[in-house]
């Protein structure tokens, strides 16, 4: 049983990184840290993964296009449940 629950949680690893091409989690991490994500908000960080997604799609690079547009829809469900934000920092 033990055995099973390992090859599915191995198999969903291998999935989340077919669908994202790396650890989701540790990209949403890295955006968080991100002088762009800092200054501009995360609304920009989606535009330029989005903007990255053209470029390689104009290049023929479908598989890696599509990994790059799903990462973009990952934070914007992340900014909908407000994990992240639109928005800029605020300074203070």
């Amino acid at each position: 049983m033990l055995n099973q629950s390992l090859q599915l949680f191995l198999k969903g690893n291998k999935m989340i990184d077919q669908m994202y091409g790396c650890d989701i989690e540790a990209f949403k991490e890295c955006v968080k840290d991100s002088i762009t994500y800092k200054l501009s908000g995360g609304a920009m960080v989606v535009a330029g993964l989005m903007s990255d997604a053209q470029e390689m799609m104009a290049h023929g690079d479908t598989e890696q296009a599509r990994q790059y547009l799903n990462r973009a829809k990952a934070l914007v469900f992340d900014m909908v449940e407000h994990k992240l934000s639109f928005y800029p920092e605020e300074k203070h």
